[in-house]
């Protein structure tokens, strides 16, 4: 996958995108990454992006020119069918189904804003789309561009070193995940489950499919709603909410 960054703080990014699977990902060419500074198209001496806006009010926003000129070089580099997105609390609210769209294609352009955010007329000429991380304001789109990097590349077949993990993250099947337990198998009175150690496939698939509903009631009712459950996940619930009345 190739992907692309817009960003006025390119080491921010890069910096970001070096460690962990999505350095890894880089280092083996799974993933290409390159960041363009809307600076280097800036055509005065002191290489302004940004200016006062019509109407007044406070801070600044981010000028047409300069940051146009930057995605119309960072999307020459990318191939066809790659979408520019644009980073601001205005978006569409990205969650792991747009990740799972977004890892489908040949690459991406992410640009990330800054200040008050890009002026109008941008997103007009470019087209694309908007997408938020959620309903909060960050100081720049750069964490919210690593982080939507990270959510897709790591969906990529072959970036992690066993793609059945991907398939068992939260929210890839619409549900939370279950818990998790390592050594030791007794940590200051707190044991592990004893279904995951009597070596039980089936009975270890149907306790950690019943928690990961059961989480999902508890801390995120709201995907439940939107899910339609099995025979079985119906009942598992139904278990798990009986065993954990108060």
């Amino acid at each position: 996958m190739d992907i692309g960054v817009v960003s006025l703080f390119p080491e921010l990014t890069e910096s970001m995108v070096s460690h962990g699977v999505l350095g890894r990902a880089i280092k083996r060419e799974q993933v290409t990454f390159n960041c363009v500074n809307p600076r280097d198209f800036a055509t005065d001496v002191h290489r302004t992006v940004d200016d006062r806006p019509y109407g007044g009010g406070p801070g600044m926003v981010l000028k047409v020119e300069p940051v146009r000129a930057a995605i119309d070089k960072a999307r020459a580099e990318l191939p066809a069918g790659s979408p520019v997105i644009f980073l601001g609390p205005q978006g569409t609210k990205f969650d792991q189904s747009v990740a799972i769209k977004l890892s489908q294609l040949p690459g991406m352009l992410l640009v990330a804003g800054r200040y008050e955010g890009f002026d109008e007329r941008l997103l007009e000429s470019v087209g694309g789309e908007e997408i938020s991380l959620g309903d909060f304001v960050l100081s720049g789109g750069e964490v919210a561009a690593a982080a939507i990097i990270d959510s897709v590349v790591r969906l990529l077949p072959g970036v992690l070193g066993d793609d059945s993990s991907a398939e068992q993250d939260s929210f890839m099947g619409g549900l939370l995940d279950h818990p998790h337990y390592t050594r030791p198998e007794d940590f200051e009175g707190m044991t592990v489950p004893q279904v995951l150690l009597n070596g039980n496939h089936s009975e270890i698939r149907r306790w950690r499919l019943k928690q990961s509903l059961g989480r999902t009631w508890q801390r995120r009712p709201d995907l439940l709603e939107q899910k339609e459950l099995s025979e079985e996940e119906q009942k598992l619930l139904q278990e798990f909410i009986a065993e954990n009345a108060k």
